[in-house]
Order: C-alpha cells, then structure tokens, then sequence
C-alpha cells in the first residue's frame, strides 16, 4: 500500500507533526536568507494559522496560490 498522503515519500502519517512543518519552514526561511526576527514572526503566526485552518484549507490555499 503507497503513502497515503501521497507528497512525501515514505514518511509515515504518524511521523507528521505542526512542529515537522514549523521546521520545514524554519529551513526554508534560513535558505532564503531571512532574519531571525521574520523567521521567529512567521513561526509564531503559524500557531495562529494551524489553530484556525483546517489541513484541507492549507492545501486548497497552496493549490490555489501563484506559488
């Protein structure tokens, strides 16, 4: 039986965690340069964003975006 998330290959859905993306996105932001405060900024906004969508909202969000 594949994935079934089906985006990141063999990564368990127990392994996934709001910490894995806060961390996902931490790397992301240091390879683009960021400042610790931006850095610290989005990490503490996400709080509020995982607290008030849903993981079909974020995924409608990215699928929607120009990104």
């Amino acid at each position: 039986m594949g994935n079934a998330f089906g985006m990141i290959p063999s990564l368990e859905p127990d392994e996934w965690s709001n910490d894995a993306c806060r961390g996902y996105v931490i790397m992301a932001m240091e390879d683009c340069g960021f400042s610790k405060k931006d850095i610290r900024r989005v990490v503490g906004q996400l709080y509020d964003v995982f607290g008030l969508n849903s993981v079909e909202d974020a995924k409608e969000k990215y699928l929607s975006s120009p990104y």
